[in-house]
């Protein structure tokens, strides 16, 4: 009996034994390599996410290139505009144009009417009336051309040209509606 009892003993011993290694292999074992897998499953995102943040870091110079050139572009876009606050600014300063290229060459201002503006897209439509006294036909064409050819650009909307005197037919009476693109600040 005693060698039974010693055998069933050292059955039950080995048997904890092998539970105990069957518990320390799936609970210590199993986790630390779950553990391990997921630390480098972690660090395998932290170096993709690295690798793109360098790839974005390289391209900084081009990308700065690119917002240097838009920047430039648009501001040779507004300097053919004409800037204001507000739209009776822009109007203001268009009349001031308008006359300063009028009277420049040898005509007068008889009367002046900014006119309503009107919207285009995110740009203002600006308009103004002015009726003058110009000397001659070739005044006229030197006027036209000049708004014409300037930068904020002009449109010479409509133009009614009539002669002063039928007996004389050098002096003019001209009224244009001109109309020019405004970048109204926001």
């Amino acid at each position: 009996m005693g060698t039974l009892k010693n055998r069933t003993l050292t059955f039950l011993i080995l048997l904890m034994a092998a539970l105990l290694i069957a518990v320390a292999y799936r609970y210590g074992y199993l986790a630390v390599k779950a553990g391990i897998a997921s630390v480098r499953e972690e660090r395998a995102i932290r170096i993709k996410t690295f690798q793109k943040q360098m790839a974005l870091i390289a391209q900084k110079p081009a990308m700065q290139k690119k917002l240097d050139l838009l920047i430039e572009t648009r501001k040779a876009d507004n300097s053919k505009l004409f800037d204001g606050k507000t739209s009776s600014i822009s109007t203001a300063a268009l009349l001031e144009t308008v006359k300063g290229i009028i009277t420049g060459r040898g005509g007068t201002i008889l009367s002046e009417r900014a006119g309503k503006p009107g919207a285009l897209g995110r740009l203002t439509v600006i308009a103004a009336s002015i009726d003058a006294s110009l000397p001659d036909a070739r005044t006229l064409g030197d006027i036209l051309y000049a708004m014409e050819t300037r930068t904020p650009y002009l449109v010479v909307k409509e133009i009614d040209i009539r002669v002063k005197a039928l007996n004389e037919p050098k002096a003019l009476s001209v009224k244009l509606e001109i109309t020019a693109l405004s970048g109204e600040k926001k």
